[in-house]
């Protein structure tokens, strides 16, 4: 084989060695502004429930003035806790808010069903949302622990996320999922 040949047949394996380099790269990158978009939508539909909840406590302390039933959730906004602990709070918050609708009649009306409907919009929102949070964090993962790509995300210092509800997969904890 000549010297030629030689540098030709390494110009081809340096440049499809690149091609792949640059392909797996883009996927990793392309899950990773999948998964940003997600969790930019995600909180800003948490934002936007915590906003109807607000107006829905308005509209209960009008009606029930001897208790305040969402005071713990109304003060969630000086905390600082996860989207996931947020999301679950404010699922609380509402199963409060129904209850609380089915007690007192005179919440039956226009404007709260308007607020309800509202959140019901939200939720499915946040459900899609969630699901495609998750599905993207699924497949970057993948991508992240397979070998040759596994390489490629450790140059890039890419590490495993976590889904939505922020349980680590890897670690020896079995009571992920206790509610």
């Amino acid at each position: 084989m000549s010297l030629w040949n030689i540098i030709l047949l390494l110009i081809i394996i340096v440049g499809i060695i690149a091609i792949f380099y640059v392909i797996t790269y883009n996927n990793i990158i392309t899950f990773k502004l999948k998964i940003d978009k997600a969790e930019g939508i995600i909180d800003e539909s948490l934002r936007q429930k915590y906003d109807a909840i607000a107006k829905a406590n308005g509209m209960i302390k009008k009606v029930v003035t001897k208790k305040d039933y969402l005071k713990d959730y109304i003060d969630l906004k000086e905390k600082r806790i996860s989207n996931y602990e947020l999301d679950r709070k404010l699922t609380e918050a509402m199963n409060i808010i129904w209850e609380v609708k089915n007690d007192f009649t005179e919440l039956d009306n226009k404007d709260f069903n308007k607020i309800l409907k509202e959140i019901k919009g939200i939720d499915e929102k946040l459900v899609s949302c969630k699901n495609y949070y998750n599905r993207n964090t699924a497949d970057l993962n993948k991508v992240i622990r397979k070998f040759p790509t596994n390489l490629i995300a450790k140059i890039h210092r890419y590490k495993i996320k976590p889904f939505f509800d922020g349980k680590n997969m890897q670690d020896a904890v079995i009571d992920d999922f206790k509610l």
